[in-house]
């Protein structure tokens, strides 16, 4: 579908990608990783044909229809949400005026049977059935459902789309491209203004679409959940592994490694001939082998490796003073903006060292219930914090309260205290700030590297409540361990807004869904959360399909597990998931074992064999075994289920 033919990428005098060459074929799901800056958004750009490349070729069909999706992008005004939307069929739209345009001169017309007026009766059916054929009577339809799917509003579809913001904007703008079903899904960085939902809707439409995708994106689920390829950048090249991300760490290690004993081989090998040269250069009698090593390093094809820091960095948050167990309270606590309701009457309390998630649609409350607490709005109710609660906040707006005159460097050490101040460099690097990077001004830095340096400023603040919101949206996969392991090892409370369910995943243990201008509480971690959303979905479909007219609410049992009984219980049943997958694992290996054994046992001079034939009954016994834990640990998994109540 697309071919790249030994492509070779220069900006003044740097390769950014040097003779690579591979193929995207027509049911690809492509992950394109590498670090920053290696250049996974310009081959996006090079494939959508709006940048070109200084050596080599990219060949597309020109049947072939690419839907691409940067990170930024210019809007138009001046359009509804559904006028915009429906910009996506310019054909159907052309065709639909010039069927009205045909109808309106038919019906002008009294020359039945003139050769001109069956010509116009025989266009107009030609255009009819072009637009029946592009399903031109459902594109309202599908515009509705694409739309919905990605967080809009139907009392959405009438506002103008200069309403919105920056991140609703370009969900109007995939919405576009979703809807003129390309053969080939350019995306880069998709997730960022997405919430959960709508990147489950997402990943559901993306598994199922009949043409290729190629995205860049730093949501580990994400990637696992659509791509079944690939491609990283490393120093130029292009590697292609035929496997979906989680896989790809593993192998990419394995290659590294590798990697890495060829280079420190050859590097020896460079710095003993270089020895030799300077050795013997000026000695006559060596002259003849002095040219022989010097021509030798000239064709030497010089093994390159990224730079990698494989070191593990262990960010601690400084101590800070121990808060009271309470450390939030709300009882009808309301939000209007006017006479938008925002948020009705919520009730709940906040323990010292909980982890929350604050998930949801957008616009359903998060930041207005995060700026509540902050003090920063006005509402109705009461809602106060804890003794001794020190409060340290991240929104996307700190980036701006930096001050521009500072370099980078300074910024974190007018901050940092103790041992801290003695790897302030490691620290920045971390975050991707790295070389001479720390001593640029904050001034000259873009969106992005100031909200990455605001998150650092935080972590080395003494606080003892963390509220982030959308912390993770401009870092990359090594930066967002670090935040998650400094955040897990956190002694205070934390509470955070975010879609990264990757990141959330291991370090929330309680979900606040927001929804309706309602909060209601998930015990467990996201996953958990996620799981129980689904099968909500399902009992609502059963509800409906058996047409019940009231809503009966569940009274509370009185054996309703504590939230430590429920936490542990949902430790167990992680372990016997695990237990049952390990099982699986064996019984495959097992089986195809037997497999292998049984053809050669087929051989009648291998069935002379006693050894393989011992090996053949053993590997059996094995299986039977095997079989009989899956069994077991299937039947305690289902047990744990049922004491959590699913």
């Amino acid at each position: 579908m697309i071919s790249i033919n030994n492509l070779t990428v220069e900006f003044g005098g740097f390769t950014l990608f040097k003779e690579v060459s591979f193929l995207v074929n027509s049911r690809d799901r492509i992950g394109l990783v590498g670090k920053n800056g290696a250049g996974k958004s310009t081959l996006l750009k090079i494939f959508a044909g709006l940048q070109g490349a200084t050596k080599g070729n990219v060949s597309i069909p020109s049947e072939i229809k690419i839907g691409y999706l940067p990170q930024q992008m210019n809007h138009f005004d001046g359009r509804t949400v559904m006028e915009e939307a429906l910009t996506a069929f310019e054909e159907v739209l052309g065709l639909e005026k010039e069927i009205a345009k045909i109808n309106a001169e038919i019906a002008e017309r009294t020359d039945y049977e003139s050769e001109d007026y069956m010509k116009l009766i025989n266009r107009l059916s030609d255009k009819n059935d072009r637009y029946h054929m592009m399903g031109g009577e459902n594109v309202d339809a599908e515009a509705e459902k694409t739309l919905l799917g990605l967080g809009f509003l139907r009392s959405d579809f009438t506002r103008q789309t200069n309403e919105f913001s920056g991140g609703w904007r370009m969900r109007i703008e995939l919405a576009k491209i979703l809807l003129r079903r390309p053969d080939v899904f350019l995306l880069d960085e998709p997730t960022n203004h997405l919430d959960i939902e709508s990147i489950q809707w997402l990943e559901d439409f993306l598994k199922v679409y009949p043409g290729a995708v190629v995205l860049v994106s730093h949501d580990r689920a994400f990637l696992d959940n659509i791509t079944n390829r690939t491609v990283e950048i490393s120093v130029g090249k292009i590697y292609d592994y035929k496997v979906p991300y989680s896989e790809y760490v593993v192998l990419h290690a394995e290659r590294r490694e590798q990697q890495m004993k060829a280079y420190i081989n050859q590097q020896k090998m460079i710095k003993d001939t270089e020895d030799f040269i300077e050795r013997f250069r000026y000695k006559a009698t060596k002259a003849v082998q002095v040219q022989s090593r010097i021509k030798q390093l000239e064709k030497l094809d010089r093994i390159e490796v990224d730079e990698e820091d494989m070191s593990k960095l262990n960010l601690k948050f400084p101590p800070a003073p121990r808060s009271g167990d309470l450390v939030c309270e709300a009882k009808n606590l309301s939000k209007a903006y006017g006479d938008h309701l925002v948020l009705s009457e919520l009730e709940f309390v906040i323990e010292r060292g909980e982890k929350l998630a604050f998930v949801g649609k957008n616009g359903e409350g998060k930041s207005t219930l995060v700026k509540v607490l902050m003090g920063e709005l006005e509402y109705s109710g009461i809602c106060k914090l804890g003794h001794n609660v020190k409060i340290g906040y991240f929104a996307q707006n700190q980036a701006q309260l930096l001050d521009e005159n500072k370099t980078v460097f300074d910024t974190i050490d007018d901050v940092a205290v103790g041992d801290v101040r003695t790897k302030i460099r490691d620290i920045l690097g971390a975050f991707m700030f790295r070389g001479e990077e720390v001593d640029k001004k904050v001034k000259v830095l873009s969106g992005g590297e100031r909200s990455r340096l605001a998150m650092i400023r935080l972590l080395l603040e003494p606080v003892n409540l963390l509220v982030l919101d959308e912390p993770t949206n401009h870092l990359d996969m090594k930066s967002k361990d670090v935040l998650k392991e400094a955040l897990s090892q956190f002694e205070g409370t934390v509470i955070v807004v975010s879609h990264d369910r990757e990141f959330l995943d291991g370090l929330a243990s309680k979900v606040y869904e927001f929804g309706n201008k309602k909060i209601k509480e998930h015990l467990g971690g996201i996953y958990d959360f996620l799981r129980a959303k689904r099968m909500e979905t399902l009992q609502e479909l059963e509800v409906k399909k058996a047409i019940v007219q009231e809503k009966v609410e569940e009274a509370p049992s009185e054996n309703k597990l504590n939230y430590l009984e429920r936490k542990e219980l949902s430790k167990k049943i992680t372990k016997m998931e695990r237990n049952v997958a390990k099982a699986e694992e064996n019984i495959a290996k097992f089986e195809e074992q037997i497999a292998e054994m049984e053809d050669l046992l087929s051989n009648p001079e291998k069935m002379q064999d006693q050894s393989l034939f011992t090996k053949y009954e053993d590997a059996k016994k094995d299986l039977e075994n095997e079989m009989m834990s899956w069994e077991e640990f299937n039947e305690q998994l289902e047990e744990l289920i049922a004491e959590r109540g699913e």
